[in-house]
């Protein structure tokens, strides 16, 4: 049986990474920020696991709460990371991340240090490239890492047999991106390059059966709250969006 288990990188769900356990060993879904080796860890041995049965790392897109601590975990697990080539120069750091805000919160979160964070540059060792999908079945799960761009160019998710969906940024949930209160309820994260490439893909997932999301911030959400959120983004009026830069 396949479990979903959430490792709580910040407080209040405001961050979450998950490790995905099925029958040998474990999938990591993204690295936390750089320095979150430990909180990893210690999610494992409550579970009885330990770093050599982390099987693959799959990264969802680039930015730092999500790949920051990629380099460092793989190191430790000697496991495979798995992501798009579409965020390959942000991996390696050849070219810097930028962001879209979403709205005040964004906007407000991009004059903190924290989405410009560095990190140490890596290379996947599994590269996807548009149309592509990679399946997990050798790592006895039913299900596949597939390629959903919208909140980043090369943003991926897990999708598995259990109708479950791993989806990184694609969505968030609660009060500024949390699980303070409102933990149902989908919001937009606070940057995000194509909103309406997000709505039509998120919109894919709840037609082709998925019935719940495990996100990157706040807490899980059914489909029934995901079709609304992707309809609002898709009906948004098209307007210029405006990218601050990393560096």
């Amino acid at each position: 049986m396949t479990r979903i288990v959430r490792i709580p990188i910040l407080p209040l769900k405001i961050v979450n990474a998950h490790l995905i356990i099925g029958s040998k060993g474990c999938l990591l879904i993204d690295a936390g920020l750089p320095g979150s080796v430990k909180k990893v860890e210690k999610i494992l041995l409550e579970n009885g696991l330990a770093f050599k049965d982390i099987r693959a790392i799959v990264i969802t897109h680039a930015h730092v709460d999500h790949a920051g601590g990629a380099a460092e975990l793989r190191d430790q697990s000697r496991a495979p990371i798995i992501a798009h080539e579409g965020d390959l120069p942000q991996f390696k750091r050849e070219v810097p991340m930028t962001f879209c805000p979403t709205g005040w919160a964004g906007r407000l979160f991009f004059r903190t240090p924290l989405p410009r964070q560095s990190y140490t540059a890596f290379e996947p060792d599994v590269l996807l490239s548009n149309g592509h999908s990679f399946d997990l079945s050798q790592f006895g799960l039913t299900g596949t890492v597939k390629h959903t761009p919208g909140h980043t160019k090369g943003s991926i998710s897990v999708e598995l047999g259990s109708k479950e969906a791993l989806v990184g940024d694609m969505v968030a949930s609660g009060i500024l991106i949390g699980g303070v209160i409102r933990t149902s309820h989908a919001i937009r994260p606070p940057f995000e390059d194509d909103p309406e490439a997000v709505g039509r893909e998120l919109l894919r997932l709840v037609d082709a059966g998925i019935n719940r999301f495990h996100l990157g911030h706040g807490g899980e959400l059914d489909a029934g709250e995901v079709r609304r959120h992707a309809e609002a983004l898709i009906s948004m009026p098209r307007r210029s969006l405006v990218s601050l830069n990393q560096s």
